[in-house]
């Protein structure tokens, strides 16, 4: 399953969400406005609160980075 923490009005966000389009792949949204309790959550994931942040649950793979994110989906998820 692929999660994407996120907030609307990041343009880095964005980016991966138009890939996931791109792709035609399902994903859970999670959006994180500021002041959001799941900001807390990935506290716990990672050294820093980043965004976008993919969570790819059948590979246990975390990453941040856009760029690094879609190069991760289109590798694993292309076509």
């Amino acid at each position: 399953m692929l999660e994407l923490y996120h907030f609307e009005s990041c343009p880095y966000c964005a980016k991966v969400r138009r890939k996931f389009e791109e792709l035609d792949l399902s994903y859970v949204s999670h959006p994180s406005p500021l002041g959001s309790k799941k900001r807390e959550f990935l506290a716990q994931l990672t050294d820093e609160i980043q965004f976008p942040l993919l969570i790819d649950t059948d590979r246990n793979v975390v990453m941040i980075e856009s760029e690094d994110i879609c190069k991760y989906l289109e590798k694993n998820y292309g076509k």
